[in-house]
């Protein structure tokens, strides 16, 4: 089977597969949980009761220093007071005024939910005791742009356990190593829509430098989060979600357009439970209770459709009307295994296969797990019934021709009696012994003898139909089979919404 790259090579530019979102997930160990947390006050003599005092000592130095960075940059911290407020509308904004230069960019503020631990006395020992609840402090979002990573942010809690949140698309990593290499690329909205070199950027692109990404992390806590200090354990970084892309950047839209809308709405009705687990490398059994199924979901950019399995998921969707994405998407990466050293508990250790790390060291292997997801969705798509060309020469049979007698009307396969005409021809028997005027009139018997002849001449003046001789019997012709096919099956999976209108040009 060809690939739809390869059956597109003409009008496509190249592919390019890459992460997109990381969100990273910042934590200290000697206070991420209850134990950890009542141990670290014993150890550094400070009392359950004296918890609140000890943490708002620490809220206190957050804000203090948030608003010291503030003005050193000679910035507003922005209190965000409306649920629909989107940060990123507000940076890119900020951005065109300020420019690309390196360093802080904008800091927001907003109350927002938190995990934290709440004092309280145990009945049975009369003793304090902590309690791990949920609670709202304020958060910062320092955005800044960075000379490795582009623009990213830190998200920062002013109560403990002072869970941090890191962001950045990769994306904007890849244009500063193509900037690096000298590489010529153009970038809008997180897609690259041109690249000199798409071999040497797939290779930066899976030049994955976990190391340098790990110093870049223990720093930007160590500029933006002075509570690190107060643990010399420092910040254990792990992965909370990540989004891995394979762009099909076509030349132009009109390219894309067309075969787009076949793929999307031909998917959703095509894809079934099973394919989406054989997408994401796993297997549906009986065993599986998680929710699995589709959506398919009309933007104002356009149409994206949506497999999911419990908290990862795979879609596709166009960007900029000339990118073809394929994305694959996991809010719990230990959704995917392979095979790697496990370590139990007695000390011994085996090679299996076992569910993926969270850790930021796993950031490799994930980018070929779901790569693959991509590149299995992929060939799917090129598995389907393309009906494209279809398309388009039905488009074609909807316009009025002439044959040097006269002009015949377009077909229109929402009008019932062009669509009963259409079914009829397409039927088994006359694809071996063909048809004659009283086999039509026999299927359509609300039609007169002289509305068959006009069809049949409708027929062979658009290429359908072709005569046998000095006979009266007649064939579909073989580009006439193909565009009634396309058009019924088109016309089923409601691919062909402006066909009525082309049927009247």
């Amino acid at each position: 089977m060809e690939s739809l790259t390869q059956r597109y090579a003409d009008q496509i530019l190249g592919v390019l597969s890459c992460y997109d979102r990381v969100v990273i997930t910042g934590t200290l160990p000697e206070i991420c949980h209850v134990g950890a947390m009542t141990g670290y006050l014993y150890a550094h003599g400070i009392e359950i009761a004296d918890y609140t005092r000890f943490a708002d000592s620490l809220r206190q130095e957050i804000r203090d220093h948030a608003e010291r960075l503030a003005r050193e940059s000679g910035l507003t911290i922005e209190f965000i007071q409306r649920n629909n407020f989107r940060k990123e509308d507000r940076i890119r904004e900020i951005l065109r005024e300020r420019g690309e230069a390196p360093g802080l960019v904008h800091i927001f503020s907003a109350m927002e939910p938190c995990s934290c631990f709440k004092p309280r006395i145990e009945r049975n020992t009369r003793k304090g005791a902590l309690r791990g609840t949920e609670g709202r402090c304020l958060h910062y979002y320092f955005y800044f742009l960075c000379e490795e990573l582009g623009l990213c942010y830190l998200r920062v809690p002013t109560w403990a356990p002072f869970r941090l949140q890191f962001y950045f698309n990769a994306h904007n990593q890849l244009a500063v190593e193509l900037k690096r290499a000298g590489i010529g690329f153009q970038l809008v909205d997180n897609t690259f829509t041109a690249l000199a070199d798409f071999a040497e950027a797939q290779r930066l692109a899976d030049s994955i430098r976990v190391d340098t990404l790990h110093r870049l992390l223990d720093r930007c806590a160590r500029w933006l989060c002075p509570v690190l200090s107060h643990f010399k354990d420092g910040y254990h970084w792990s992965l909370m979600q990540v989004e891995y892309a394979t762009d099909v950047i076509f030349q132009r839209r009109k390219d894309l357009e067309p075969l787009y809308e076949v793929l999307v709405r031909t998917a959703i009705h095509a894809v079934k439970p099973e394919q989406v687990a054989q997408f994401l490398g796993r297997k549906l059994d009986e065993g599986y209770t998680g929710e699995i199924g589709n959506d398919f979901h009309t933007r104002i950019e356009g149409t994206r459709i949506k497999h999911h399995m419990g908290r990862v998921s795979i879609k596709m969707y166009d960007k900029l009307g000339r990118v073809l994405r394929i994305e694959t998407t996991a809010n719990d990466v230990t959704f995917f295994k392979h095979y790697r050293k496990v370590e139990h508990r007695n000390g011994a250790s085996t090679m299996k296969t076992a569910p993926v790390k969270k850790s930021i060291y796993s950031l490799s292997v994930l980018a070929q797990l779901m790569g693959a997801a991509n590149r299995r969705y992929l060939e799917f798509l090129s598995d389907l019934d393309d009906p494209t060309q279809g398309i388009k020469d039905l488009e074609k049979i909807s316009r009025r021709t002439k044959d040097g007698k006269g002009t015949s009307r377009g077909f229109n396969l929402f009008l019932k009696e062009d669509r009963s005409l259409f079914e009829a021809l397409v039927r088994g028997e006359f694809n071996i012994h063909g048809l004659h005027a009283k086999d039509l009139r026999r299927l359509l018997p609300d039609r007169t003898k002289s509305q068959i002849s006009r069809l049949l001449k409708r027929l062979r003046t658009h290429g359908l139909l072709k005569k046998v001789g000095r006979t009266y019997k007649y064939y579909l012709t073989r580009w006439g089979k193909r565009v009634i096919v396309a058009a019924l099956q088109c016309r089923r999976l409601f691919l062909i919404p402006a066909l009525a209108e082309g049927s009247q040009a």
